[in-house]
């Protein structure tokens, strides 16, 4: 699909953005752009697009475009001048995508909220790395090899800061249950 883009159709990087745009966005919350995401991600797209010459052929799309969304994000909070705060991203992640079915017990769904607030500021508590590679790992949903190369780090350098991190998610959240995700043997 790039090569169509680069070949000057604008109806395929159309596609890519109405494929890619969702989770650009939540990228950009979880990463404390609240209220300014879609700013954030509009930007991103933008000089995703300005950038496609140096795309290289063979790489996954999305982890280079969540590269640029966490670079934007940084950047437009430290212009702002101030820090999202834990209930502005609470907000800003619930917003973004159903978290509990409707169709929930209750109780249950309390449980839930309250086990994701919590989990929310233990992860305000960890370092910047720490906290990238646990959000783009678990909250995003990205494999290892994604996450190292949207965060522009080597594998190994996700895995130790990973396990550094659920480690400290760990002291800071004894009553969960934290693993890796299943990628201990890649």
């Amino acid at each position: 699909m790039i090569a169509r883009v680069r070949a000057g159709d604008p109806e395929a990087y159309a596609d890519l953005v109405r494929a890619h745009t969702g989770i650009a966005l939540r990228a950009a919350r979880a990463l404390g752009a609240g209220a300014d995401a879609e700013d954030v991600v509009q930007q991103a797209f933008f000089k995703a697009y300005c950038s496609l010459g140096r795309f290289r052929d063979g790489m996954a799309f999305r982890p280079w475009l969540l590269s640029i969304v966490a670079n934007e994000t940084r950047n437009t909070v430290r212009a702002a001048g101030r820090r999202r705060t834990l209930a502005g991203r609470e907000a800003a992640l619930i917003e973004a995508e159903p978290l509990i079915p409707e169709s929930a017990d209750p109780a249950v769904a309390t449980l839930e909220t309250e086990r994701r607030v919590a989990l929310l500021r233990a992860l305000e508590k960890l370092s910047e790395e720490h906290r990238l590679v646990v959000t783009y790992r678990f909250l995003l949903e990205m494999d290892e090899p994604e996450t190292a190369e949207a965060l522009g780090w080597p594998r190994g350098t996700v895995k130790s800061r990973l396990s550094r991190a659920l480690r400290k998610l760990g002291r800071l959240l004894p009553e969960f249950e934290l693993r890796g995700g299943g990628d201990e043997g890649e």
